[in-house]
């Protein structure tokens, strides 16, 4: 089992629009990186765990957990001439990006960047960073189980 931390901007889609979608189920739309897109073509697995985290807003941090619920297939997105996503230069025969669906496991209490810093064992994060712009990040067994923890925790 691996695990992940996938970002998305609460404006956009949020923890609470996972926890309101048919099944509590959505598709990762949108993914404009080859980094991320291969993180979910080549890495993925069903069950994989996930750390739904909120981006691009006033308190960003984890907000959530979920799971890889269905393998990588492609984004409908890119076809979409109406989509901020619309790729031209890729065809239905020749994808170019692809999404995995992702369904909630619980929500949690916001576990924002400033708690997250606090723990020396979460200082690899890839989400710690400086300049760190990628939506999906690998994370180790060892911080997966530390935040886990912390979403237990009262804030």
């Amino acid at each position: 089992m691996r695990y992940w931390l996938m970002k998305s901007e609460p404006a956009e889609f949020s923890i609470d629009d996972l926890a309101a979608a048919p099944g509590q189920t959505t598709a990762w739309f949108g993914v404009r990186n080859y980094q991320a897109r291969n993180f979910m073509r080549d890495d993925m697995r069903l069950g994989d765990g996930v750390l739904f985290y909120h981006s691009s807003c006033p308190e960003p941090g984890v907000a959530g957990i979920a799971e890889v619920s269905r393998l990588a297939y492609p984004d409908d997105t890119q076809f979409d001439r109406d989509s901020p996503y619309f790729d031209p230069k890729s065809t239905r025969d020749a994808p170019r990006w692809l999404h995995v669906d992702v369904r909630l496991v619980r929500k949690t209490r916001l576990i924002g960047l400033a708690e997250l810093r606090g723990h020396r064992e979460l200082a690899d994060m890839v989400i710690l960073r400086r300049g760190n712009r990628l939506s999906i990040t690998p994370i180790t067994p060892a911080q997966w189980k530390l935040i886990l923890r912390l979403a237990e925790r009262k804030a």
